[in-house]
């Protein structure tokens, strides 16, 4: 059975999967192309490697040392961010940048480079990495850092699992007195709003986010600015989460049901303030399990670009093109990049603005909306996050990430990808 991606779009089978436990074991010497395999949550095909074979790691699950003083971590690859959590909030400590899942590898969210609600004023998860292990296929293993191979410590970062194995990482974490979120919610209309409301809450507010309505002819949304709060309970659970049983032959995400949600969504009760556990502030998509089955059997594509604040109007052309497409997203995030760079070549942020959707897979009218948004967003001097891509040319990769040339000599000859075959050829 083929490994699909988080976006369950088609995929044809990896020829042999390979379950890593140890992480001083070598890799194996095969004449096929090897791939880290994570938790399977990236979108498009950064984590797929047809016909080739993966390398699972969720079996280097260990935790290796902690300092409680500085709230540095040692632990394995295959840790999940959710353990994290469910080991190290109960004393006091937090993820420094987390993404919009928990369900992520460590390993992962550094060849990924993720990012959260707090990018302006922390940048993304790997300037808070502070060394890792790379195995090579050649045998060798490097401790990369940013003063030791720092060469390779800015490749891996954000290198997409091409530059080799991780097998163990050093990483800070940040100190809380409390599991509550105080959150500030105001509604807004149109982007010259959203805007003034982001500068205001960019310097009061810790994290900084917004839900917009895709389909609405004067883009409007909810804007959500969050900081911890000392509640004084750290032993709080989240609630449990729900589980979608199985998938469909069809998708629920349609026309008529994204513009039912997003004019519901907008109009709830919404408190001005209020206080809730860090999970569904961060993770909303968590409480449901294998929520990614909503999409039926065809799947979805998400698409996430990032614009520079220079040619945000662009982003007006953007929302514009989705609302006649009629093709919008029920769960669309907005949020600024700030100047914090990070540390890896290929990283997906840079000081602007983010929009992130998701799309059903209707075939063809959904890739030509796609081609459509490309030349407005390539245009505008922006790019494309390939942890969440499954469709963008490799000309336009290419052309949006102009370190790439940097980054190519890094690549290990023996680990490649669906998405680099794709783009990179």
């Amino acid at each position: 059975m083929a490994l699909r991606s988080w976006g369950q779009l088609p995929a044809k089978p990896a020829l042999d999967e390979r379950w890593w436990v140890d992480r001083a074991a070598a890799l194996p010497s095969i004449d096929r192309s090897l791939l880290a395999y994570g938790n399977g949550r990236s979108y498009g095909d950064v984590g797929l490697n047809s016909g080739a074979t993966l390398l699972h790691t969720r079996g280097m699950d260990r935790f290796i040392a902690f300092d409680e003083a500085s709230g540095v971590l040692s632990c394995e690859a295959g840790v999940l961010l959710s353990e994290i959590l469910e080991v190290f909030v109960p004393r006091g400590w937090f993820l420094p940048v987390t993404p919009g899942t928990r369900f992520v590898t460590v390993g992962g969210a550094i060849a990924n480079d993720v990012h959260s609600k707090n990018h302006h004023g922390a940048g993304t998860f790997g300037c808070h990495v502070r060394r890792f292990e790379l195995l090579r296929s050649d045998g060798s293993r490097r401790i990369c850092s940013s003063g030791e191979n720092a060469d390779w410590f800015a490749a891996t970062i954000g290198g997409l699992g091409l530059t080799g194995l991780i097998t163990w990482v050093e990483m800070e974490l940040k100190r809380i007195s409390g599991t509550g979120i105080a959150v500030e919610n105001t509604r807004f209309s149109g982007l010259d709003e959203f805007f003034a409301l982001n500068t205001i809450a960019e310097a009061r507010h810790e994290y900084t986010v917004a839900w917009i309505d895709c389909l609405a002819s004067t883009p409007r949304g909810i804007f959500m600015g969050g900081d911890h709060v000392a509640d004084g309970d750290l032993a709080l659970a989240p609630r449990k989460p729900l589980s979608f049983p199985l998938t469909l032959p069809f998708s629920l995400i349609n026309g008529l049901s994204l513009r039912a949600f997003n004019q519901a969504y907008y109009r709830r009760p919404l408190a001005a303030t209020s206080v809730t556990h860090y999970a569904p502030f961060f993770y909303p998509l968590d409480g449901v399990l294998h929520w990614n089955r909503l999409y039926g059997r065809q799947g979805f594509y998400q698409y996430q670009l990032v614009l520079p604040m220079a040619a945000r109007e662009a982003l007006v052309d953007v929302l514009r093109s989705i609302s006649a497409s009629g093709q919008g997203s029920f769960l669309a995030v907005l949020k600024t990049f700030g100047e914090r760079a990070s540390p890896g070549l290929l990283s997906f942020p840079m000081p602007g603005v983010t929009l992130a959707l998701d799309f059903p897979n209707r075939g063809a009218p959904t890739l030509a909306l796609f081609d459509r948004l490309d030349a407005i967003v390539g245009a505008a001097g922006g790019r494309l996050y390939a942890a969440k891509d499954a469709r963008m040319s490799g000309e336009f990769f290419r052309r949006s990430y102009p370190r790439l040339n940097e980054f190519l000599p890094f690549i290990d000859p023996k680990f490649s990808s669906d998405f680099a075959r794709r783009v990179l050829s």
